[in-house]
């Protein structure tokens, strides 16, 4: 017994040691791990333990005293430690089936309650690929799943939030490219962080001090493409008093992210691909080309492959944009880092309210003011969405709670999180190798939507297009026109420095609060505000 004992106090201290190899022979080799999602005091959140005597047939004990816990990359290793969790341990033991998890609760106290299990008695392992969620007494949520024994050093983040392997090798990926000029194309679905990684490609390689410039292709009308992307001379047409400089000559010697690249009309796809094989620019009315250095980050959530095959989509520009291509990972593949996620925004969203002492730790016996059965919850979500779903929920929560004792999720945040009708679990995770193919959405007639209810989701989505389009369960080619003809909405791209600045001045700086009462979205104020800069 002692010599058991030993074992798996030898695995469990040496699966916490920081030191990772720079090269590993291959990711595909996983073993059971635990990842604590939330605890009373938030400074645990992100700690983790590999198991690998799970893999080798042997039993782990789960306790308050076992096992040891680090953050990652950290050497310092302690237990769960809460007092209202039992000493005697509960017993995580390889089960009958191939990679199954039995959780033995006879020989322990104290309530566990399992989020993502079909059954108490067995754990496939089909579901810890997917992620289990155990909450320990109400007081403490871990997340039972699969990591590499080792993973290649990225200390680099590029203000990327996380530490789950899917991130860490997202992070390597994004500096791999990040030294060269060749285009990158980002794949991945909605929410998961495309412009966010496009600024960290620029921000990350030797442009990093040179224009960066942003475009949703599926915003620009045909007719206008042309000036858009490469500018117009003056007299090109009724209006241009002056000439105007397009996206590719601002961006020149530095970066254009071309956001919604799937969604570009037939019209932009044929001056893209002439910009990207010349590398020159016809500015609309003007006689002689320009050159240009620019690098072309593309992004979309589309697949392409079928959209060339159907015709919809030039296979040249595919493989133009595709130099290097960047798969993001959904948040459901990377459901260890919901617990770092939605604490890190709570603390954001709380600190503007003047409430971040809300996530103080509240002591071993104290009432921590976010719940782990309100994290389990949230773990447990597949977060279609993904990691922009999870902020929205995060700022719903700061909002709502802010002057309560306890979080709570509110009527509209429990619908979102309802399961499908059937209740059923995909038999299979995800595979994070392979792009998650689009679900055929049934879209609402436009004409259904009147003018009230366009400004009103408008106002709800803070006007995020993307997510307003969600909302009404319309394609955002439809939104946008619908935008269009709208006589009351602007767009940021209308904005005149003046306006800028005094919604900024009267909202003390604070950049969502002047998008707000300008009618537009964060991101396209920010965008037009460096726009105006760089004039």
């Amino acid at each position: 017994m002692t010599s058991s004992r030993n074992d798996w106090t030898r695995d469990l201290n040496a699966s916490t040691e920081a030191s990772a190899p720079s090269q590993i022979p291959s990711l595909e080799l996983r073993v059971p791990a635990l990842t604590i999602l939330a605890h009373p005091n938030p400074g645990r959140v992100g700690e983790r333990v590999l198991l690998p005597a799970l893999a080798s047939g042997r039993t782990v004990p789960l306790s308050r005293l076992s096992p040891l816990f680090a953050q990652p990359g950290d050497a310092a290793v302690r237990p769960l430690a809460d007092p209202h969790l039992s000493r005697r341990p509960l017993s995580l033991t390889p089960g009958e089936q191939k990679g199954s998890v039995r959780l033995d609760q006879e020989a322990g106290g104290g309530r566990v309650d399992l989020l993502g299990a079909r059954a108490k008695d067995e754990i496939s392992a089909a579901e810890i690929a997917r992620g289990v969620v155990l909450l320990l007494a109400h007081r403490v949520a871990l997340l039972l799943h699969l990591l590499p024994p080792a993973l290649p050093r990225e200390p680099a983040r590029f203000g990327l939030l996380g530490d789950s392997a899917s991130l860490v090798l997202l992070c390597r990926e994004i500096r791999r490219v990040s030294t060269v000029a060749t285009p990158v194309l980002l794949r991945g679905e909605t929410g998961t962080g495309k412009e966010l990684v496009a600024r960290a490609v620029h921000d990350a390689g030797p442009r990093r001090d040179r224009p960066y410039l942003a475009l949703n292709l599926g915003a620009v009308p045909p007719a206008l493409a042309a000036a858009e992307l490469f500018g117009a001379a003056r007299g090109a047409f009724t209006g241009a008093d002056r000439r105007r400089a397009g996206h590719f000559e601002r961006a020149d010697v530095g970066t254009l992210f071309l956001d919604e690249v799937g969604e570009a009309s037939p019209e932009v796809q044929v001056l893209l691909l002439r910009a990207l094989e010349s590398g020159e620019i016809q500015p609309v009315g003007s006689e002689a080309p320009l050159r240009v250095d620019v690098r072309v980050v593309a992004a979309t959530d589309a697949d392409l492959e079928t959209s060339v095959a159907q015709g919809r989509f030039r296979a040249p520009l595919l493989h133009r944009l595709r130099g290097f291509e960047i798969r993001l990972p959904t948040l459901r593949e990377r459901r260890d880092d919901v617990g770092r996620l939605l604490l890190a925004f709570l603390r954001q969203e709380l600190a503007a309210m003047d409430r971040a002492h809300l996530l103080d730790d509240p002591g071993p016996h104290g009432r921590p003011w976010l719940p782990a059965g309100l994290v389990a919850r949230l773990a447990d979500h597949d977060w279609p969405g993904n990691v922009r779903e999870l902020r929205n929920v995060a700022r719903h929560l700061a909002v709502g709670c802010r002057d309560a004792d306890q979080a709570e999720l509110s009527d509209s945040i429990e619908r979102s999180l309802a399961p499908a009708p059937s209740g059923e679990r995909p038999a299979e995770p995800v595979e994070s190798e392979r792009l998650p193919s689009r679900s055929r959405t049934a879209y609402r007639p436009i004409t259904e939507i009147t003018d009230d209810e366009l400004m009103a989701v408008l106002r709800a989505s803070r006007w995020n297009l993307a997510e307003a389009a969600g909302r009404l369960r319309v394609s955002r080619t439809s939104l946008y026109a619908l935008v269009a003809r709208h006589g009351g909405i602007r767009k940021a791209a209308d904005l005149s420095r003046e306006e800028i600045a005094a919604a900024l001045e009267r909202s003390g700086g604070d950049l969502e609060a002047a998008a707000d009462a300008l009618g537009v979205s964060p991101h396209g104020l920010k965008i037009r505000r460096t726009e105006l800069e760089s004039e």
